[in-house]
């Protein structure tokens, strides 16, 4: 039986292609001392992988052409040298896009799989979750009586972000998505008091017309369109956090500036980016308010689970793409 590895095979210029990659067979890794051997079960595509995959500066190092990729996982330990992780063990960790890791045991956590299902962990209880929350709360400084706007909202970061405002009192949410069947499941689903599609008419048009009386928080995933739309609306003092701009990942040309941003001078709003390794901290307090309220069905997440290792690459394409509700899995 063989291992499976995804390579970057070259970097991409602008929308990355299925020849960007490359898939490998190769023999299953043995571990070494204070390391465990996983079998990846889940693998976690998410939209931060597209800087990766260039050789620009960033906040996280870049994916090694020829070098398998990583990312989030959850797998079932096969072998270990270390006290306290078992074969059968359930654990997290970083060394995704292969079917087997060799993980070094301090960067791995063991998960109970039974009091929640081993996807949640990449997704509405890890570091999506995790960004929403911390993004949400802390970075945004979210105060119940707000009206908060979340573009990117049928995504995995930004249904969360929509619901915990709802559930901690903000006066209205509302959402930006793709597609009209996404936009129905932010109303109808997640209980967003209104949502629209992008697509259907300028954003700074639908954005006035479902917040008349502004905004005060704004949840950024999108950039550019989105942005300046968010800056028109704002009210005086709002907070902006700035979590991705999915809409210029594949620009080969950087973006203008929104056109807009001199209101910052009058409306003295403030504008914060975040990453959220920075708020790791929060970790345990975020998964005890959380995790109750999402076994209980309070806080709903949705999934998009591709099957199979070798369509890794195109679901994460496909993710790029918007095709995603909520959280873009591979299943191994």
């Amino acid at each position: 039986m063989n291992a499976t590895e995804i390579r970057l095979a070259s970097r991409p210029h602008g929308v990355p292609t299925l020849e960007n990659f490359e898939i490998a067979d190769v023999e299953i890794p043995v571990p070494g001392e204070g390391q465990i051997l996983v079998r990846n079960q889940v693998l976690s595509v998410d939209p931060y992988m597209r800087g990766r995959m260039s050789d620009a500066k960033s906040y996280a190092e870049p994916y090694e052409v020829g070098k398998v990729m990583h990312g989030g996982a959850v797998g079932e330990v096969l072998e270990s040298t270390v006290d306290g992780f078992e074969p059968g063990d359930i654990v997290l960790h970083g060394l995704g896009w292969r079917s087997h890791a060799v993980v070094d045991a301090k960067h791995a956590v063991k998960i109970d799989p039974d009091a929640a299902p081993v996807t949640a962990y990449l997704g509405v209880l890890g570091m999506t979750g995790l960004t929403a929350y911390a993004g949400l709360l802390d970075v945004a400084e979210f105060k119940e009586g707000d009206t908060v706007f979340v573009s990117g909202a049928a995504g995995a970061v930004g249904s969360v972000v929509g619901q915990l405002a709802k559930l901690k009192g903000a006066k209205r949410v509302i959402g930006s998505a793709g597609t009209d069947d996404k936009v129905k499941w932010l109303t109808d689903e997640l209980g967003f008091d209104a949502a629209f599609n992008y697509k259907d008419a300028p954003v700074i048009e639908q954005l006035r017309a479902a917040a008349p009386e502004g905004i005060d928080v704004y949840f950024d995933n999108v950039g550019g369109e989105h942005l300046e739309a968010a800056i028109d609306s704002i009210n005086l003092h709002g907070r902006m956090a700035i979590c991705g701009m999915i809409s210029v990942y594949n620009n080969t040309e950087p973006a203008a500036a929104p056109r807009n941003l001199a209101s910052i001078i009058a409306k003295r709003f403030t504008m914060r980016g975040m990453l959220v390794g920075d708020h790791f901290a929060l970790q345990p307090q975020f998964v005890k308010e959380v995790a109750p309220l999402v076994s209980s069905g309070e806080l709903k997440y949705s999934e998009t689970i591709v099957d199979g290792i070798r369509n890794a690459p195109q679901a994460f394409l496909d993710l790029l793409g918007g095709a995603n509700t909520g959280k873009m899995l591979v299943r191994v």
